[in-house]
């Protein structure tokens, strides 16, 4: 178990380097299915409530032709770049009907931001909560949602639009400590 505030920084499985045999994690178990192999939702109810923050990334590449509509604010179904943060929102406030096991949390706040760059857009989404248990599967949903929304709006125009690389940034509070992706 890590102590309280410790920095964990790991590498993701597709970053890391081939061995001959996967790495034993010691003392872990998956919390979501029970001794007889069940799934189940995980009991939070003992756990302290703490802060919690959770950023997660993604991106969404597009032709020059959508960028420069987005750009020129001539996109029919209206601003794509707005609808995008709303729905993202949205989706982070409504995780736990989306994802089964998700526990429904009071989201203290949500921020879901587009940053341009050459062939499209970066998204980050930071999901914070005073709760019993983090906050990362609504920072991905949120990230993923606003991509998707990207690309409904624009789909008309471009349909070679490439979604990709959504993953946890940062995930903080509770007992095990913060991890942060290098």
């Amino acid at each position: 178990m890590a102590k309280k505030g410790r920095l964990v920084v790991r590498q993701a499985h597709h970053e890391r380097k081939p061995t001959a045999r996967p790495e034993p994690v010691e003392g872990r178990a998956l919390s979501h299915v029970d001794a007889r192999g069940r799934v189940k939702m995980v009991d939070v109810g003992d756990k302290p409530v703490t802060s919690r923050e959770a950023i997660a990334r993604g991106s969404i590449t597009m032709s020059r032709e959508a960028l420069r509509l987005i750009r020129r604010g001539a996109v029919k179904k209206g601003d794509p770049l707005q609808t995008a943060r709303l729905a993202g929102i949205l989706a982070a406030k409504q995780t736990p009907a989306l994802i089964p096991l998700c526990h429904t949390l009071p989201l203290s706040s949500v921020n879901v931001e587009l940053t341009a760059r050459a062939r499209g857009y970066d998204i980050e989404a930071r999901v914070r909560t005073a709760s019993q248990t983090g906050v990362e599967m609504e920072a991905l949903t949120a990230v993923a949602v606003a991509a998707l929304t990207v690309y409904d709006m624009l789909k008309a125009v471009d349909k070679t639009m490439v979604i990709g690389d959504i993953r946890v940034m940062l995930k903080s509070g509770g007992r095990s400590g913060t991890y942060r992706r290098i």
